[in-house]
């Protein structure tokens, strides 16, 4: 089982605390990790892409000359899509492009991405975090104290107005509760900074 240092919002170590083998010490599966970055990716785009037809374009509605006796090819439109201001043919439309990955494959990313933190020193575990109100300034001494003061993912056990609040305002620093944790917020900061109750959540979930 991988031992971690515990500190509290002091910065001072105050103990140590073991971590689960099964999700805090597996051997990260990179190609896992890939596929769920690019499925959540994914399913932040939103879709709004749009494009006119030939039939949504204004105008067109008289045919621009009679069919034979011109010379000229017959045309039924001047929106048609070989003119000059005319529809698009197959142009992107509305669409969603969410999809989702088998469930154990999102858990094994997860696993993986937590583990990627724990090999690479940049994980920090807090007996707790307790705010009495909310405070920017605060939560930024916090951070400074455990040196993760740039872009640090904070985890409580469950949402938390005041750490929400004041954190929001520091850049690159972002909260969420144990059951919000995501691949894509863990390997796009430096540093996780977890409670100790959100850790025992975690491993009672994804055990």
């Amino acid at each position: 089982m991988p031992k971690v240092a515990l500190y509290n919002i002091s910065g001072t170590q105050v103990g140590e605390i073991e971590l689960s083998d099964a999700i805090f010490g597996i051997e990260p599966n990179e190609s896992v990790l890939y596929d769920a970055v690019i499925m959540q990716r994914a399913s932040e785009r939103q879709g709004t892409h749009k494009v006119k037809g030939r039939s949504e374009v204004r105008g067109g509605g008289r045919k621009p000359w009679r069919q034979k006796g011109t010379g000229r090819a017959r045309q039924g439109s001047i929106r048609a899509p070989q003119w000059v201001g005319g529809g698009t043919v197959f142009g992107p439309t509305p669409r969603s492009y969410a999809y989702k990955l088998p469930k154990k494959v999102r858990r094994l990313a997860l696993k993986s991405a937590l583990s990627t933190k724990v090999l690479d020193k940049e994980l920090i575990v807090l007996d707790e975090l307790v705010l009495s109100a909310p405070k920017t300034k605060e939560m930024a001494n916090i951070l400074s104290n455990l040196n993760a003061d740039r872009k640090a993912l904070i985890v409580d056990r469950d949402y938390n107005d005041n750490i929400a609040l004041s954190s929001r305002n520091i850049p690159g620093v972002k909260f969420v509760s144990a059951d919000g944790i995501n691949v894509l917020d863990i390997l796009n900061h430096d540093k996780l900074i977890i409670t100790k109750e959100a850790v025992a959540k975690i491993e009672e979930v994804l055990v």
